[in-house]
């Protein structure tokens, strides 16, 4: 198990965004988390990454060594340092920067050297300098993205803007993944590469994928596991093909006729 989560909680004043939320994901499973929208997602999301502090209850991740640690209340940054990474849902590129830097910065993340080696051009900033260069290079390679390396982030079609982003979280070594609805305004074909490219990334950087995402047919056919949220509150959890055939899923997406 690499993230689990006991019984986190978010209240924002009289309102509980999640009521006792447990989740547990193992190494190398791609998990999606669903759930109509305002049904609590992107909260839990921020909760596990840092953004809010649970109102109760703790996030614990399992670091590359084996052991277990609260990471409840740390900053984000410190809990992307320990391998946990995320996109969000709407796209947050540096997009008057290029493909190249964009990917350069997040690398930035685990940087040795300090302001002073920096300005200076010290030798050991320069040679930390030209690994992080070569790492960011054989990353786009991998990639495809390359040869798009100097344009604005902006230029990119939506669909490289999504890819980009994500490869951006890679760029900072996580062990985990967390993918908060990649595939929000792609077309079919766009959302079909995707799927592929999530596969790849994780099979590749041997990652553990978390993701929150409304396109039920990329949910259903990469999930080795899904959580449901509704109003908060998970109500299922289980196989892809469980979840499809759950009464209190289906009710929850689309409603319940209270004459039938």
């Amino acid at each position: 198990m690499i993230l689990k989560t006991d019984n986190i909680t978010m209240q924002f004043g009289g309102v509980t965004a999640v009521n006792l939320l447990n989740i547990e994901i193992n190494e190398h499973e791609i998990v999606a988390l669903i759930g109509p929208n305002g049904a609590g997602k992107t909260t839990a999301f921020n909760m596990i990454t840092g953004v809010y502090t649970p109102t109760s209850g703790d996030v614990i991740y399992t670091d590359a060594q084996g052991e277990e640690q609260k990471i409840t209340g740390k900053r984000p940054s410190e809990i992307a340092k320990m391998g946990v990474a995320r996109t969000f849902q709407n796209i947050r590129l540096f997009k008057n920067l290029s493909v190249y830097e964009n990917v350069m910065i997040a690398k930035h993340l685990h940087l040795k050297s300090d302001f002073m080696s920096a300005a200076l051009h010290l030798p050991w900033y320069n040679k930390e300098q030209r690994e992080m260069e070569a790492s960011v290079e054989a990353l786009l390679r991998k990639v495809d993205l390359w040869e798009l390396r100097d344009e604005k982030a902006s230029s990119l079609p939506y669909g490289q803007q999504r890819r980009l982003e994500i490869v951006r979280a890679l760029a900072t070594g996580p062990r985990l993944l967390l993918l908060d609805e990649p595939a929000a305004g792609m077309n079919p074909k766009e959302t079909d590469e995707l799927t592929e490219f999530i596969r790849q990334i994780r099979d590749e950087y041997d990652l553990t994928v978390f993701m929150i995402e409304h396109h039920m047919d990329l949910v259903m056919e990469i999930s080795d596991r899904i959580y449901v949220l509704d109003f908060g509150m998970t109500i299922a959890e289980g196989t892809p093909e469980l979840i499809q055939n759950n009464k209190r899923v289906i009710d929850a997406y689309l409603g319940v006729d209270e004459d039938a």
